[in-house]
């Protein structure tokens, strides 16, 4: 569990906690080279946000490189028709 994961559990009621893991749990952070990680098996909390498309330059822990990785909701991304 990442730091702010403990914080927030530990002022939060668990049922506010659960919602807030499995909403981090949806969001999704790919790497250029193909490996995806959830939000929240990185150590971090994503809830409530709705907007798509962001990056982040992380390090990956498949390549190890630091690369822009992009932020997308595995949820919505299933809905979509493909193009």
């Amino acid at each position: 569990m990442g730091f702010f994961q403990k914080l927030f559990g530990s002022l939060l009621s668990k049922e506010t906690m659960d919602k807030m893991q499995a909403d981090s749990e949806d969001w999704m952070v790919q790497c250029p080279c193909g490996h995806e990680i959830s939000v929240w098996e990185l150590g971090g909390i994503r809830y409530g946000g709705r907007s798509t498309g962001k990056r982040t330059l992380i390090k990956c822990r498949k390549c190890g490189k630091h690369r822009w990785h992009r932020f997308y909701r595995k949820s919505v991304q299933q809905q979509q028709p493909p193009a």
